[in-house]
């Protein structure tokens, strides 16, 4: 997932995602665990997309901020 793809996300969008995100982390662990993973750089990968996410989520929560005040 690309960073330009997370931007034009809507806060709604990227708490779904985040999840979906977490619940596919959970099961490459899983699957890494019981030695079933084929590639074990997807749970790098999925790791930095959760973080793509949630720096795109504070954005949008700090910009919603600073429209307020």
């Amino acid at each position: 997932m690309k960073a330009s793809e997370v931007r034009n996300m809507s806060a709604a969008q990227l708490n779904e995602k985040l999840v979906s995100l977490k619940k596919d982390l959970f099961f490459l662990r899983m699957q890494h665990a019981t030695n079933q993973l084929d590639n074990p750089l997807k749970i790098q990968e999925t790791k930095r997309d959760i973080a793509r996410v949630k720096t795109m989520l504070r954005e949008k929560e700090l910009s919603g901020a600073s429209d307020k005040q």
